[in-house]
């Protein structure tokens, strides 16, 4: 390197040399065929998963029926059933074998309540909820996640955050062990001290994540709109906006740890050791949210741990059961978590960049 251009490159600014880093990150993926694939298959699978389930929600489902004369009146003017009528029992066990009709409607004057239902395997439970007797139900305070919207609301939310995560953030760990092998490292860290040098990853690669989450909120929107889902969609917007603030500040918090743990080996094949424990602080939200969300109480400690936070309590802010104050108390939480995160993570990626060989054990990083 010759004087004027050394000089050149020492005179950069902190902000100059962190984004010089960051617009690396950025243009690597943007210059990746690979990439820009998957982001685009990703957005053509939501818009067609939302348009899908707009479509499945206005499409009653249709229970083909086989029924006597008589037991088919029973049926007279009820949505969801497709009944054909039978002259007698043998006719529609005909029709039940052969597959045409999931059930049969029998009249039995043996059966206590006069009539039978014959299936193959399994009675259609809406044709047994039908016909069974239930009392009135009142509801002081209905619950607003039935029909599973609970459920979707947990995939959409732990799934985008994991996908997300993981995509953006292992890369992060894989640049790092690439520079320690081929002592690329070395040459940027003559260039450009270690911390711009780990902000500058994290802030291209946030970037990245944050864009991308957009888009995904974009297209989502759009396939609410175009199929009539406009009440879900006016619904969903705070809760989201709230998802991609927290989405924001975990993707940094997990970004650096990302960085901290493929500083610590110098080769390709160890990096996945490392890895593991952010992978699983990635992935175990995404499940708990799953297995646990209609218990209030794991939901609420969920929404104020930070690697958690970013899917519980979007969920609980849709159905209403969070305060005004307790996504703002999760965030204080989570930007405290961020920081001190951030800090050991730094500390670890600085001491542990030049060390090769063998794997940099966690308290001799710390140490420096």
């Amino acid at each position: 390197m010759t004087t004027s251009a050394r000089s050149k490159t020492t005179s950069l600014s902190p902000a100059q040399g962190v984004w010089l880093v960051a617009e690396r990150e950025l243009s690597t993926k943007l210059r990746s065929k690979a990439y820009l694939i998957s982001t685009g298959i990703l957005l053509v699978m939501a818009l067609a998963g939302v348009i899908w389930a707009g479509i499945a929600s206005a499409t009653p489902s249709i229970t083909p029926i086989a029924a006597t004369s008589s037991a088919s009146a029973m049926l007279d003017g009820v949505e969801g059933f497709d009944v054909t009528e039978v002259a007698d029992r043998a006719a529609a066990e005909d029709l039940v074998t052969e597959g045409k009709v999931d059930a049969a409607l029998i009249d039995d004057s043996s059966s206590p309540t006069g009539i039978v239902v014959v299936a193959e395997k399994e009675a259609p439970q809406s044709l047994v909820m039908m016909l069974s007797q239930s009392p009135t139900v009142e509801l002081l305070n209905p619950d607003p996640a039935s029909g599973g919207m609970r459920y979707i609301l947990g995939i959409a939310f732990g799934l985008v955050f994991m996908m997300a995560a993981i995509t953006f953030g292992s890369p992060i760990a894989t640049s790092v062990v690439e520079e320690k092998q081929t002592r690329v490292i070395e040459i940027l860290l003559s260039a450009i001290p270690a911390r711009l040098l780990l902000a500058g990853k994290v802030i291209g690669n946030t970037i990245l994540a944050i864009s991308q989450i957009l888009l995904l909120v974009v297209v989502g929107a759009i396939g609410l709109m175009v199929t009539g889902q406009t009440t879900i969609l006016q619904g969903i917007g705070g809760p989201i906006a709230w998802f991609a603030l927290f989405f924001f500040f975990g993707f940094i918090l997990l970004a650096a740890m990302f960085a901290a743990a493929g500083s610590l080996v110098s080769r390709q094949e160890d990096v996945g050791a490392t890895m593991t424990p952010v992978m699983y602080l990635t992935m175990i939200p995404y499940f708990l949210v799953i297995f646990f969300g209609d218990n209030p109480v794991v939901m609420t400690t969920l929404s104020y741990i930070p690697f958690s936070a970013p899917v519980a309590m979007p969920i609980r802010l849709f159905f209403n059961e969070a305060a005004w104050w307790e996504p703002l108390a999760a965030l204080v939480i989570m930007l405290a978590a961020c920081v001190v995160v951030v800090l050991i993570g730094a500390k670890i990626y600085e001491n542990s960049l030049l060390k090769m060989g063998a794997r940099v054990k966690l308290r001799e990083a710390l140490r420096g």
